[in-house]
C-alpha cells in the first residue's frame, strides 16, 4: 500500500438542517457523538461549525469550547479544526473561537461567488485571521475556491504571515458560482501547488454528488480526502447518509481501491507536521 490518506470529516456545516437530512448533527452532544463515530470509522480529522438551537449558524466561542471540550475527551488524538467561513459571523467575529486553540482552523485567501451571495474574504480579514492562528499556534487550511487563492496562499507562507509547518491546501469544487468540478483543472491546481510550495499537503473537497469524484481523484494523485455532511447529505442519488461515519466508511473503502491505506491518527498529525495531541490547548 503507497501513502497513507488522512479522511476528514466535515460534520455539520452551515447549511444542512434536520429536514435535508436527521442525520445531521447540531446540539453540542449530537456533534461530539458523530464525531466520536466517524472517528472510530477511520475520519483523523474533524471540521467544526457550530448552531443555534434553532439550527441556524453561530460563531459562539462557547458553543465551539463545548464542543472541542467533548472531542478532546472521547476522542483524544483526533485533529480538531474550527471553521472561520463567513456565513456564521461578520469580521472578526469569524475567529472569536481562535482563543480555544484547536489544532488547524479554515482560511479563505479571496473572496469568491457563492450560490446567493459572495463569500467576502478582504485582505485586512484574511490577514487579521492568518495572524490570530500563528499567534495561537494554529495550523490554517487554505480554503482554495479559485487559483488566485493558491497563489496568494502561498506568498503568505513564504512572507511568513502563514505559519506551523508546511502550507495545506484544500481544493473545493462543485460550489455553485466558484469552480465546477474540472479533472483538468483539479490536476493544475495540484501542478501549480507543488510548483509553488514544494512541501505542501493537500486535500480534496467536491460538494454534494462530486464528493465521491473528488475522492477518487484525491487518492489517485496523492492527495487526501474530505467527506461529511456538511458538503453531501447522501451515500447515493437515492440514499440518505445515515451518519457522518457511514460517509467516512464510504472513503475509507475507496482506499483500498486505490492502494492507499487510511492514515492512523499519529500518521496524520505527522503529515500535517502537527505536534502530540493537546499541544495546542
Amino acid at each position: 500500500m503507497s501513502s497513507p490518506c488522512i479522511i476528514s470529516v466535515a460534520i455539520t456545516g452551515s447549511l444542512p438542517r434536520k429536514k435535508d437530512n436527521p442525520a445531521v448533527p447540531v446540539t453540542p452532544s449530537e456533534q461530539i457523538e458523530s464525531t466520536h463515530a466517524a472517528y472510530e470509522a477511520g475520519a483523523t480529522l474533524v471540521h467544526l461549525h457550530v448552531r443555534n438551537d434553532d439550527e441556524t449558524p453561530s460563531s459562539a466561542p462557547e458553543r465551539f469550547a463545548e464542543v472541542l471540550a467533548g472531542i478532546r475527551k472521547h476522542c483524544p488524538l483526533i485533529i480538531t479544526q474550527v471553521s472561520t467561513g463567513g456565513r456564521s459571523g461578520a469580521g472578526r467575529e469569524r475567529g472569536g473561537m481562535l482563543h480555544l486553540r484547536p489544532d488547524m482552523a479554515s482560511l479563505a485567501t479571496g473572496s469568491v461567488n457563492f450560490p446567493t451571495r459572495v463569500y467576502d474574504n478582504a485582505p485586512d480579514l484574511v490577514d487579521w485571521l492568518a495572524a490570530e492562528m500563528k499567534q495561537h499556534g494554529i495550523k490554517p487550511e487554505v480554503e482554495a475556491f479559485d487559483l488566485s487563492m493558491i497563489f496568494k496562499a502561498a506568498e503568505m507562507h513564504a512572507d511568513g504571515r502563514i505559519g506551523v509547518g508546511p502550507l495545506h491546501v484544500q481544493f473545493v469544487m462543485g460550489v455553485k458560482n466558484a469552480m465546477p468540478v474540472d479533472r483538468e483543472v483539479f490536476e493544475f491546481y495540484v501542478k501549480t501547488l507543488h510548483r509553488l510550495a514544494p512541501d505542501a499537503t493537500w486535500t480534496g473537497a467536491g460538494i454534494g454528488r462530486h464528493q465521491i469524484e473528488l475522492a477518487r481523484w484525491s487518492l489517485e494523485l496523492g492527495g487526501h480526502c474530505r467527506t461529511g455532511l456538511e458538503d453531501n447529505v447522501r451515500l447515493d442519488r437515492d440514499t440518505l447518509a445515515p451518519s457522518n461515519a457511514a460517509l467516512v466508511r464510504q472513503v475509507a473503502e475507496l482506499c483500498e481501491q486505490y492502494g492507499r491505506r487510511v492514515a492512523t491518527p499519529e500518521e496524520a498529525r505527522a503529515l500535517l507536521k502537527l505536534g502530540a495531541p493537546g499541544a495546542q490547548a
